[in-house]
């Protein structure tokens, strides 16, 4: 997918350099949209625009800062500094890297609110310009509500915007969790009708909208207050069903569990959604803020450690786990200095914060000789692992009788045998599930997500408690996660936003 890649730096340096400070963004002329090549090219900026540092990198920071699973040396290596003290101890104040985020996505819906009015589709489309139209527009509603869908989670009731603003119209008041909701399901179900794969290689099909579509009817079945007052638990349930059966048999596991998270295995059989990473035209920091201290030659930061306690309950729960090695990283040669460097567990003792945490590995630089501090390493955001497991979380809510097949299929590829939760009640599977997407889909994204969703108590017992109260806690070295519903549930809107709109307070 390199071919792609390089498109995008293409676009991206038209797109830089047909604006100025003095004009509109060029996504505002409507013209952009009445040829399939100025199109494509509005299409490519679009998904250029979730590749930036705010809606990639800051995004990323601050949902797995928020997941209760992670601690970082940000700002300082030390569990007192300012993103442990905020985020990452589930405290969360005003902060850079969430206001920059909100920045970041709401200027991606901005570039989708474009698209959707201006582009023209056709009722049953034939020609190869109808079928592009079409799918180019089931972009725009597919990536707005995977966008909203990422803010609701965050921060519950906020401004939908659905226009592009003008000079009538500057602000926007709160809608409610609800309406934001109701509005992802319509975009994603409009998606799914248009995309058709015209686009080509390297872009969601429809079952990407699919999948977010089961999300969030799984989000639902467990949130009263999201709900239809018509629609049960088992309604979202079964919906969220048959959306995921959608895709289910449409992609196919990588053999190698570690190659998904390296640039040579990109735009694999497993992948339904995949952001195309370019150091030249996104300028992905990636390879700098995620990749372990001295592992490469280039600089290198280390921002994200998993707790110990979360790598424990891993590595117990299935010894010798191949997910293991391509997840943390422990042990290193020093890149500058040819000595080893041992973190836990390969160091044991945990005597200093520098050494008490293994590192996520998913996102680093896997070639420790690279002078580069940026990297091509594409990310995933959706990808057919984690659909086996909603379809087996699902099953097992509706106990349809096929919930262990899914994960015995997850669970073949790697060689290991299903944990003992699997094979007792309801309940016993419902705690299994919900612990499997934490050894399989760890720092991909949905951690924040998948830990809340099922409400305070939930989190609060299988996340927070589980963390605070493990027996080889060390408050010198760990995070104390707070307990606080309303500090741990979510984030606060950023003071920007208040302070720039007059229908927020």
């Amino acid at each position: 997918m390199k071919n792609f890649k390089f498109i995008l730096i293409l676009i991206f340096g038209f797109l830089s350099s047909s604006c100025n400070l003095d004009e509109d963004p060029i996504f505002l002329d409507e013209t952009l949209y009445d040829t399939p090549q100025s199109a494509s090219a509005a299409l490519d900026g679009i998904y250029q625009g979730l590749t930036n540092y705010n809606t990639l990198e800051r995004r990323l920071f601050v949902i797995n800062g928020f997941s209760g699973l992670f601690n970082t040396n940000k700002n300082g290596n030390n569990i007192n500094n300012k993103n442990n003290a905020n985020l990452f101890s589930l405290k969360p104040n005003y902060d850079s890297d969430s206001e920059n985020m909100w920045g970041g996505l709401y200027g991606v819906i901005a570039q989708t609110n474009s698209a959707i009015k201006s582009i023209r589709v056709v009722d049953n489309p034939s020609t190869n310009d109808e079928l592009l139209f079409s799918d180019i527009a089931g972009h725009a509603y597919f990536v707005r509500a995977w966008a909203y869908f990422s803010l609701v989670r965050l921060f519950g009731d906020i401004p939908l915007w659905l226009e592009l603003p003008d000079s009538e119209n500057l602000n926007k008041s709160k809608s409610t969790a609800k309406e934001v909701y109701a509005q992802v399901i319509s975009d994603a179900k409009k998606a799914a009708s248009l995309l058709n794969g015209a686009s080509g290689n390297g872009y969601p099909k429809q079952y990407a909208a699919n999948m977010l579509l089961a999300k969030l009817y799984m989000t639902m079945a467990t949130n009263s207050d999201l709900q239809e007052g018509s629609l049960t638990e088992m309604d979202y349930w079964q919906m969220a069903y048959t959306e995921a059966m959608k895709v289910y048999g449409k992609y196919a596991l990588v053999p190698n569990y570690s190659s998904l998270f390296t640039d040579s295995n990109e735009n694999s059989s497993e992948s339904i959604f995949e952001l195309q990473i370019s150091q030249d035209a996104a300028n992905s920091q990636m390879g700098r803020n995620f990749t372990p201290l001295n592992y490469k030659a280039a600089q290198a930061f280390g921002w994200f450690q998993v707790h110990a306690d979360v790598y424990d309950l891993h590595a117990s729960t299935y010894p010798g786990d191949p997910r293991i090695n391509g997840t943390y990283l422990s042990e290193y040669t020093d890149a500058n200095t040819g000595d080893i460097l041992k973190v836990y567990p390969a160091d044991s003792g945990r005597a200093d914060y520098d050494a008490a945490h293994p590192f996520l590995f998913k996102f680093s630089e896997k070639d420790p000789t690279s002078t580069n501090q940026y990297n091509n390493q594409n990310i995933i955001i959706y990808r057919y692992g984690e659909l086996l497991i909603m379809l087996s979380e699902i099953s097992n809510e509706l106990q349809n009788g096929e919930q262990l097949g899914y994960v015995n299929e997850l669970l073949n590829r790697v060689g290991v045998t299903p944990q003992a939760g699997y094979l007792g009640s309801k309940e016993d599977f419902r705690d299994a599930i919900m612990m499997e997407y934490r050894f399989e889909l760890i720092g991909e994204g949905e951690d924040a997500h998948n830990n809340r969703r099922r409400g305070f108590d939930y989190f609060l017992n299988n996340t927070i408690s589980r963390h605070n109260n493990n027996p080889g806690f060390k408050p010198d070295v760990d995070l104390t996660l707070s307990t606080s519903e309303s500090e741990v549930m979510g984030l606060l809107i950023p003071l920007k936003e208040i302070n720039t709109n007059e229908l927020i307070n």
